[in-house]
């Protein structure tokens, strides 16, 4: 039953999508016929006897409820549609764009696999032999860091244009797909093997680990029986790391220019192809869906009903100490960035673009001769801004939807299969580009969990004990909410919410990565690092510098959520 709840509200929300795509030309702010227009004609006047016969071609002229009914009798008989931008049928742009985005995301899923396995297994010889499974360390700890988009970035700069050991653009043949799949596929090894060592390492605590070490069981017999104990809880994750590999198909393929599906949405929401979108954010999406839904499946027959006995929350790893040096390390070059560059001028100096590092100019220029440290420190409060403000919108819609669980929970789980590209793609073609549109998209993807953490503690304040009592002793509904409910649930889930605002911060930069967010003039880190990627060559650090402060940013801040449990722990 909990399968087929989920089934339905992934196919509602996903009918919703498919919907407001369709109603765009009468939302968003930019006329489509003009757009089709220019595509197809170049050169010819923007007349209202051209832009009619552009609304009639297209069947705009007809309504959005005769469109929604076209296009939704033509999805029935498997019809895509036509492409408004090129007259062509959508299946023959969007289905080898298919096969080509489900080759790299296989290889990306072999990249996730290999950087488990080899992270896990020496954890899983240690738990097994009672020895302490350990979190990996800043290998691991590193890769779970990085976003595809940073990684495929980092590809181009040192594997492709300074070593020159693999091709950085096109899809011809193998060689293409390694840095592709390397890029998608890096940060979700890192993540599920740091959350597959936490697990063996909750598991080998548990009392039938010592009790088959003493009853002689073979290491093997104990590692399997480990791995079954703690696979379950994981895949879940595995689910949402398929989808953020479903959505850095967006980012990773615009930058190697592989011809798929995330590269040809992009292409249709800048060209407001509709017919396009749609097909491709459907199966996009889709894809998403069928991961969760396959992962949840799998982990309900594997599970059974010993999977509530697995504990939620990661045991304390770490020493304070060695995360108080971590902050410091990484931190302190950001705070100094920010200062630098509330103090230095960022304006354009055309007669020094792309200097080397000076005492004027610490980290170089960029191509219009900006110092690099100052746009670097000014796009930090560009970022982060951003991310406060996202950070803040998740946080007030997840605080609401908890205290109705039942509308929650669904909603939730089928909107965790939206990857931030996909949210920013629709935002652009609705308001346009801009960092309130990144802000906004960012938000869209970034409630769930937190509702999902908001119902839990709602659920948990009125099971309390002393509320009936009070309850009793005539205390009215909205004042139990107000003065006891809602004190519980704010406060801890505005932690929760602090804890999410470096991937929120990351969510900013990779839409302006893709163009999807700040214009490409602004500092901020994302926009600054696609605008510098075409100069690597003679100015490197003007790419590799917002590269460094993303990684020092989520670094500092897994450092500081790991200090309380060192602390505990010491």
């Amino acid at each position: 039953m909990a399968l087929l709840r989920g089934l339905l509200a992934r196919l509602a929300v996903l009918a919703a999508v498919l919907a407001a795509i369709g109603l765009l030309p009468w939302l968003a702010r930019r006329d489509p016929a003009l757009t089709v227009l220019r595509a197809r004609y170049p050169g010819r006047e923007a007349t209202d006897t051209a832009l009619a016969a552009v609304r009639a071609d297209l069947g705009l002229d007809a309504g959005p409820l005769r469109l929604l009914q076209d296009r939704a009798a033509g999805l029935a008989r498997g019809d895509l549609g036509t492409s408004w931008v090129s007259g062509t049928p959508v299946a023959d742009t969007v289905l080898p764009a298919l096969a080509t985005s489900l080759t790299v995301m296989g290889a990306a899923l072999a990249v996730v696999l290999a950087v488990t396995c080899a992270a896990t297994l020496p954890a899983l010889r240690r738990a097994a032999a009672g020895r302490p499974a350990g979190t990996g360390g800043i290998a691991v700890t590193g890769l779970a860091a990085l976003p595809e988009f940073l990684v495929a970035a980092l590809g181009v700069a040192v594997l492709a244009a300074w070593l020159g050991l693999l091709p950085a653009y096109g899809f011809t043949g193998p060689r293409h797909l390694v840095l592709p799949a390397l890029a998608m596929g890096l940060s979700g090894g890192g993540v599920l093997a740091r959350l597959t060592r936490d697990a063996l390492g909750q598991v080998a605590a548990e009392d039938w680990v010592r009790q088959w070490r003493t009853a002689g069981y073979t290491r093997t017999r104990i590692m399997r029986g480990l791995l079954r104990r703690a696979l379950p809880p994981l895949l879940p994750q595995t689910a949402i790391i398929a989808v953020s590999i479903t959505g850095a198909a967006v980012a990773v393929e615009t930058v190697f220019a592989v011809p798929g599906l995330g590269r040809a949405a992009l292409a249709a929401a800048d060209a407001q192809d509709l017919p396009v979108l749609q097909a491709c954010i459907a199966l996009l999406v889709g894809l998403g869906f069928t991961a969760g839904l396959l992962a949840r499946a799998a982990a309900h027959r594997l599970a059974g009903p010993a999977e509530a006995a697995a504990p939620a929350v990661p045991p304390a790893t770490g020493s304070r100490r060695g995360a108080v040096l971590w902050i410091a390390c990484t931190a302190t070059p950001l705070l100094i960035a920010v200062a630098y560059g509330l103090v230095r001028s960022g304006a354009v100096a055309t007669g020094s673009r792309l200097e080397a590092p000076t005492a004027a100019h610490w980290l170089g220029t960029d191509e219009l001769g900006r110092d690099v440290l100052a746009r670097l420190g000014q796009g930090a409060l560009w970022t982060v801004g951003a991310a406060v403000a996202a950070c803040v919108l998740s946080y007030l819609l997840a605080l609401a939807l908890g205290f109705a669980p039942r509308l929650a929970h669904p909603l939730a789980e089928a909107c965790n299969s939206f990857p931030v590209a996909i949210a920013g793609m629709l935002v652009v073609v609705l308001l346009g580009r801009g960092q309130s549109g990144a802000v906004v998209a960012v938000a869209a993807v970034s409630w769930p969990p937190l509702a999902a953490h908001a119902a839990a503690l709602a659920a948990r304040a009125r099971t309390a004990g002393h509320l009936e009592a009070r309850l009793a002793l005539g205390a009215g509904r909205w004042w139990v909410l107000r003065r006891h409910t809602l004190p519980l649930v704010a406060g801890p889930l505005a932690s929760h919410a602090g804890l999410r605002l470096p991937g929120m911060a990351l969510g900013v930069a990779s839409l302006g990565f893709l163009g999807l967010g700040a214009g490409p003039d602004s500092p901020e880190w994302g926009a600054s690092l696609a605008r510098s990627l075409p100069y690597l060559e003679r100015a490197p650090l003007a790419a590799l510098a917002p590269a460094a402060a993303m990684i020092a940013m989520t670094l500092a801040v897994m450092a500081a959520v790991s200090l309380p449990r060192a602390a505990r722990r010491t």
